[in-house]
C-alpha cells in the first residue's frame, strides 16, 4: 500500500527533481502544496512551468536565456559587440551583470572541459564563437571560466584554439582562491 494517494506520491517524486531537494523536502513541499496554496497558486505555478520550457530558448548569438529573437544584452546597441567575456554558465553572466561594469556582450559555454566526466570542447558551445573570432568580429576575448582544473583547462584550450587569429585573448583577474565558483561571489569580489 502506498503511503500517500498516487497524485501526491507523483508530486513528491517531481519535487525530487530539483537539485538539492531530497524525500523529506519533497514530501514537505508536496504537501504545502496541497495544503497552503489555494487552487489559483496551483494554476499559477503550474503555468509557470510550462511557460519556460514553451517560452524561453537559448539566445543563438551568446547562449544567455530569452524571450525574443536576441537576449536583451546582445540586442543592446550601447554595449561594445566587439569585446566578449567567456563563461561557463548563465548564472556566471548574472553575477558579472550584478556589478555593472562589464559593457561588452557575452558567450556562455554551457559548462567546461571535464574529462573524468566525458565532457569535450565538442560538447561546450563553441562553434558560433569560433565563427564570430574567425570572421574578425571581435576584438577582444575575455575567459572568465571558473577557476577550478575544468575552468582552467577549458581557458588554455581556448587561448590555444584562437592563437593564430588576430584576437586579443585576456584571463578574467580573480580575487576568487583557486576551486571557488564564480556564481558565489559577490559584487565587491569581482570589482
Amino acid at each position: 500500500m502506498n503511503k500517500y494517494p498516487k497524485a501526491l506520491e507523483d508530486l513528491i517524486n517531481c519535487y525530487k527533481y530539483l537539485p538539492g531537494v531530497g524525500d523529506k523536502s519533497a514530501e514537505r513541499y508536496a504537501l504545502y502544496t496541497l495544503f497552503s496554496l489555494d487552487e489559483g497558486e496551483i494554476v499559477d505555478f503550474s503555468n509557470a512551468l510550462l511557460s519556460i520550457k514553451k517560452d524561453i530558448h537559448l539566445c543563438p548569438n551568446c547562449g544567455n536565456i530569452t524571450e525574443g529573437e536576441l537576449c536583451e544584452i546582445c540586442s543592446d546597441q550601447n554595449r561594445n559587440h566587439r569585446q566578449i567575456m567567456v563563461l561557463e554558465s548563465i548564472k556566471d553572466l548574472l553575477t558579472i551583470e550584478k556589478v555593472n561594469e562589464f559593457h561588452g556582450i557575452y558567450h556562455i559555454l554551457n559548462g567546461a572541459i571535464n574529462f573524468s566526466k566525458g565532457i569535450t570542447i565538442d560538447d561546450l558551445n563553441v562553434e558560433s564563437l569560433s565563427e564570430k573570432v574567425k570572421n574578425k568580429e571581435v576584438d577582444e576575448l575575455i575567459l572568465a571560466t571558473n577557476i577550478t582544473l575544468e575552468g582552467e583547462t577549458t581557458a588554455r584550450y581556448l587561448k590555444e584554439l584562437f592563437r593564430d587569429y588576430d584576437v586579443k585573448i585576456t584571463r578574467l583577474a580573480s580575487g576568487i582562491p583557486v576551486g571557488g565558483d564564480l556564481s558565489y561571489a559577490d559584487e565587491m569580489t569581482i570589482l
